[in-house]
């Protein structure tokens, strides 16, 4: 019976992997590029050329014109290769991020370092903390400081999300079918910038095994690229079927969750055409079983803003002092509700 129940348990964890990587996706916008890239070799026996930036483009990529638009085979790949390798001088950032569950809605503080970001809670459903919450939270902040060992597993979570990124990335070039791309404007599409929009659908071919790779193999739907810098701005997937665990005994996920990723162009002052892009709206909504009949579901909405570039080289100490100073600016509903320090 014990050995049946550590199954369950590491079924539902499993399940919940990918609705997990929805959670960090592109969240610190900071990951090692390099380690993740080479994860992303050739397949063997293909041809292909090296731009003048280095970039191996595969053969099946070396027409990237159908008309007057871009393939959306190369596009794909194009984007992948940056969101890989732009990140290389990326900038670090402080900014709010409103985050609704089905319990609560939390408004949080988060600084980037090079160690992980570091966040404090502000509010919680739009009321400031309770004088002993707010002092559980500072102590939490404090043990990140003074353990060795908490800051190890800060580390190691940051790492995990970084290579959990780099993963689901590796997937969009091979792992789905491209419908032709088309041009939408700013106006026409509700969207921050000039876009190219593509549909896609599985690819029957593609060998899907991870746990990850078979949930997201299962998805159709939609992606936007910037026109300009070839940057993903949106994505949308939902599950076109069940993703069955062990014949469906271990765990199911259900057909119809969904997901939607929004990401913006911040730029640093004086920065004109460089900057960052940051995850501004997520979404992520999947329900499914595990072992026994446990019913999982993962429910969240999160919006972040305020984008304000800090420095570089800020050790775990400065973030958790400087999410302790006011910030400039605050969602419009949060704003009157966090008292002054």
């Amino acid at each position: 019976m014990e050995k049946r129940k550590l199954i369950g348990f590491c079924c539902v964890a499993a399940v919940l992997s990918l609705v997990q990587a929805c959670d960090v996706l592109w969240a610190q916008s900071a990951f090692t590029a390099k380690s993740v890239a080479a994860s992303v070799p050739a397949k063997a026996g293909s041809s292909g050329t090296k731009s003048s930036s280095g970039k191996v483009i595969p053969a099946a990529a070396l027409n990237p014109v159908q008309g007057s638009l871009p393939s959306s085979v190369y596009l794909v790949r194009e984007v992948v290769y940056n969101e890989l390798h732009d990140h290389d001088t990326h900038g670090y950032w402080r900014y709010w991020v409103e985050r609704h569950t089905s319990k609560e809605t939390q408004l949080h503080e988060q600084v980037e370092t090079p160690e992980g970001p570091v966040n404090r809670l502000e509010l919680s459903n739009g009321q400031p903390l309770t004088t002993n919450a707010r002092e559980q939270e500072e102590r939490r902040l404090q043990h990140l400081l003074t353990s060795p060992a908490e800051q190890a597993d800060h580390r190691k979570s940051y790492t995990d999300d970084e290579h959990r990124i780099g993963r689901i990335l590796a997937l969009l070039p091979d792992a789905f079918l491209y419908e032709p791309a088309q041009e939408v404007s700013k106006s026409e599409g509700m969207l921050e910038c000039p876009c190219y929009h593509m549909r896609f659908r599985p690819n029957p071919d593609y060998p899907a095994h991870s746990i990850e790779s078979r949930i997201f193999h299962a998805m159709s739907g939609d992606l936007w690229v910037s026109v300009d810098y070839k940057r993903l701005v949106r994505l949308d997937g939902r599950l076109q079927e069940n993703v069955d665990f062990g014949y469906g005994i271990l765990g199911r996920l259900y057909k119809d969750g969904w997901f939607r990723l929004e990401r913006t162009h911040v730029n640093a002052a004086g920065n004109i055409g460089g900057g960052d892009w940051k995850t501004q709206r997520l979404e992520v909504h999947m329900t499914g079983r595990a072992m026994f009949f446990k019913t999982i579901a993962r429910e969240t909405s999160e919006v972040r803003g305020g984008f304000t570039p800090v420095p570089s080289g800020l050790s775990l100490q400065q973030a958790v002092v400087m999410t302790g100073e006011p910030m400039g600016v605050l969602p419009m509903q949060a704003s009157s509700a966090v008292p002054a320090r």
